[in-house]
């Protein structure tokens, strides 16, 4: 399964039997279409044990983002997540068969992998010292990984090179993280507190008691 994983990802032309399409669409809805099944799961889960969805998402958001630079670190045996040829300390091996058309004559490159997999670490550092320093719900706190995530995204998106699917002329992965970071922030800011009167102010029309 692995295999096929990595054979349809960057081809969408190929394979008309349902296993494939199968594979296909996997390797399609990437991170945050699992991320988002994987919410949808947790809900229907929440609900049926009557459990609040909120105090489960505050509890996994920083788990999720560690879980996500865990498996990040998949792309450097499976050599398929680099950028531009690069010489530096922590530049990446990639084997011939697995060099993008053009950069055949190079043999190390930027790991965009380990890019995002430090970025999500500090996602998920950053997601538990918001909780202790804020009074965020779960909400909250899940989206704003959500947007942290789809804006680090964006930036390894903009170091890595190889053929990807594109849509509008721009990489699907690119329009994932672009959409991830719209929503989560629409929903930050709809979703925020509204401030209140100030605590021993009567509200307007009313009467203090004396």
């Amino acid at each position: 399964m692995h295999a096929i994983l990595l054979e349809v990802r960057h081809d969408f032309t190929r394979h008309r039997a349902v296993w494939h399409a199968a594979a296909e669409a996997v390797a399609a809805i990437g991170v945050p279409g699992a991320v988002a099944l994987g919410a949808a799961g947790a809900w229907i889960a929440c609900r049926r044990a009557g459990v609040p969805l909120g105090p489960v998402a505050k509890a996994a958001a920083p788990g999720v983002a560690f879980g996500l630079a865990i498996g990040g670190l998949g792309h450097w045996w499976a050599q398929d997540f680099y950028g531009h040829p690069a010489s530096w300390l922590l530049a990446v091996r990639i084997a011939p068969e697995h060099r993008v058309p053009g950069y055949e004559n190079f043999s190390t490159f930027q790991p965009a992998f380990l890019y995002q997999s430090i970025w999500d670490v500090l996602v998920g550092l950053a997601l538990i010292w918001a909780v202790r320093r804020f009074t965020l719900t779960g909400t909250r706190t899940f989206m704003l990984g959500a947007a942290a995530y789809g804006l680090g995204g964006l930036w390894v998106e903009s170091v890595r090179i190889g053929p990807q699917p594109r849509v509008f002329g721009i990489p699907f992965d690119v329009w994932a993280d672009l959409i991830v970071l719209v929503l989560a922030t629409v929903i930050l800011v709809t979703t925020r507190p509204r401030p209140g009167p100030p605590q021993g102010v009567p509200l307007a029309g009313t009467r203090q008691v004396m």
